[in-house]
């Protein structure tokens, strides 16, 4: 288990963390590693490294966090998920980040093969749930353990209290933290951690934000993931949304206010969805800390 992360996240300290994913093109690699030393000053508690669908991008990913343990001294995070694998390729998997030192995932079920919304059929022999595979890791190594939580719901779930059941069923199998999908409405979190105190969930629930950069992409990304996207907040994008640097600054702002409210209602730290760019991010930063 990494040390650096397990006390992190039971010190009482806000967690800070970044998530980047794995470019397909060379100029894409130079713009991860752009943002990546751009944000290292901040010293974040973490970063994550997303898994593609299919595990399509696991060995850029794997590569990735090899990387970053060994040239920044930033704790990382490796995703890994069920889609195609079976449950001895999962463990094949787990045994390969465990010899390349990696020691933190994050453990999803992931999307099915036809995208959201698509019918979800594991492969033969493979895992149905994330649950599932956290108990798999669990088994396979020392490692330090995230999952996902939803604070509007899964799409797939039948309502918000099954949601909450999950999440404690990932706990119960050995997560250590959950890190949640991006989300615009404070209440939707708060929500979502009494939800699961309910149900018995103990482990800290990191908020995922999003900045908005780019008002389409958001929105695709929001049809996808089932996130709300409040019609007061889109207004205030689609009136700048032909802008660009007009887009950053409101998304700056938004993102901002939003993750003041997180903390200061007793979050205990902020996910910022990067999107293998630095400049949203270090600002929001510049602002919580100013």
């Amino acid at each position: 288990m990494s040390v650096a992360l397990a006390q992190s996240l039971t010190s009482g300290e806000p967690v800070f963390s970044f998530e980047f994913f794995p470019p397909r093109t060379d100029a894409g690699e130079q713009q991860l590693w752009s943002a990546i030393s751009d944000l290292a000053p901040l010293s974040p508690t973490f970063v994550s490294v997303t898994y593609g669908a299919g595990g399509s991008t696991r060995d850029r990913t794997v590569r990735i966090t090899r990387r970053i343990l060994a040239e920044t001294g930033m704790d990382a995070v490796a995703h890994l998920t069920c889609v195609g694998s079976t449950e001895d390729e999962l463990r094949e998997i787990l045994a390969g980040y465990r010899d390349a030192g990696i020691t933190n995932l994050l453990a999803l079920r992931g999307d099915p093969p036809g995208g959201p919304g698509a019918p979800w059929t594991p492969v033969p022999g493979g895992l149905s749930h994330a649950d599932q595979l956290v108990r798999l890791a669990r088994q396979s190594g020392d490692f330090t353990i995230g999952v996902a939580a939803f604070p509007e719901g899964h799409p797939e779930s039948p309502d918000l209290i099954s949601d909450a059941r999950v999440l404690a069923a990932k706990q119960q199998a050995g997560a250590s933290f959950a890190v949640t999908q991006f989300f615009f409405r404070v209440q939707d979190y708060f929500s979502l951690v009494n939800r699961a105190a309910e149900q018995g969930v103990t482990l800290p629930i990191l908020p995922g934000i999003m900045p908005v950069t780019d008002v389409r992409q958001l929105e695709r990304f929001a049809v996808l993931s089932g996130a709300a996207f409040p019609e007061e907040l889109a207004t205030r994008f689609h009136a700048v949304a032909d802008d660009p640097t007009a887009v950053t600054d409101l998304g700056i702002e938004v993102a901002t206010e939003l993750a003041e409210k997180l903390l200061a209602g007793g979050a205990p730290g902020l996910h910022l969805y990067t999107l293998n760019r630095s400049t949203a991010s270090r600002e929001i930063f510049a602002r919580l800390r100013g």
